[in-house]
């Protein structure tokens, strides 16, 4: 019976040990993860850069989303409205309408500015 007896205990001690030695391997294992977590190539810090990259990205969207309702709206003008039509043959290509007078203004050659 002291056999059975010491054997029971051997058998005991050695799942104690066992057991212990897996809450180590664990922890140790915890631990590297922690570490890859916090100073790996795709850990915290980057984490952190790419969402701040995300919401200025977001922002830039929204900015060009304004532009392009901006934009649509003039092409919409400059496809329907003729007053706007007229107002841009006026300025860009000096047109005027019949009985008008245009008077055009040239600087003095002291009033010029030297070309590049």
């Amino acid at each position: 019976m002291i056999i059975k007896q010491n054997r029971g205990r051997q058998w005991l001690d050695w799942q104690r040990r066992m057991v212990t030695g897996a809450h180590y391997a664990g922890g140790a294992a915890c631990l590297l993860l922690l570490v890859a977590l916090v100073f790996g190539d795709m850990g915290l810090p980057r984490y952190f850069s790419m969402r701040d990259h995300a919401q200025q990205l977001d922002l830039d969207l929204q900015e060009l989303q304004r532009a392009t309702r901006t934009l649509r709206g003039e092409i919409d003008r400059l496809e329907r409205d003729p007053a706007k039509i007229e107002q841009l043959a006026r300025e860009q290509l000096g047109y005027v309408r019949k009985g008008e007078t245009v008077y055009q203004l040239v600087p003095s050659p002291s009033q010029e500015r030297p070309r590049p």
